[in-house]
């Protein structure tokens, strides 16, 4: 007999497989997904969203950064850096627009690296409030439960594609 999840052999007496740790003969676990199986695509729809949600604000201050420049280029009431750190936090916000599409992406794709770069941009966006702020927590809800971190592992494996 072997396990449905992982595959590794399982004898007759054993009530979990001791490689991935699924119940053997429970039917509501056959059924039922877990948290992180019926989360991980929404939290990485929502990291995309926020990283839109950062791109069209960068973009504008980039644009008014740009434009600052050009017609404060002969005036002397600003001093000549202001254009330089508008355009320094315009960078910024395209920087995080860009780390969170990226982390949706990897989270829906299952990449290895994606679920330790969310919850890094998850504590960082427990900042951000308000929509920061809740999908930081949600994102921690959803990938530090205590079986989180090996189901991970074992989805990204499974859905890499095979070298």
């Amino acid at each position: 007999m072997f396990c449905n999840r992982c595959g590794a052999q399982l004898q007759p007496d054993f009530v979990a497989c001791p490689n991935c740790g699924k119940r053997i003969g429970d039917p509501v676990s056959a059924v039922a997904q877990s948290r992180l199986e019926r989360h991980l695509h929404i939290v990485g729809i929502l990291w995309i969203a926020l990283g839109a949600l950062f791109a069209i604000p960068g973009a504008v201050v980039l644009a008014f950064g740009t434009s600052l420049h050009v017609v404060l280029h002969r005036q002397d009431f600003l001093p000549g850096f202001f254009p330089l750190l508008i355009s320094i936090a315009a960078g910024f916000l395209l920087l995080l627009a860009a780390a969170g599409i990226c982390v949706g992406v990897g989270l829906m794709q299952r990449r290895p690296w994606a679920r330790v770069a969310a919850i890094i941009l998850s504590v960082l966006a427990l900042f951000h409030p308000p929509f920061g702020t809740a999908l930081g927590i949600y994102t921690l809800w959803v990938l530090l439960a205590d079986e989180s971190g090996s189901e991970y592992n074992y989805l990204a494996r499974s859905s890499s594609p095979s070298d």
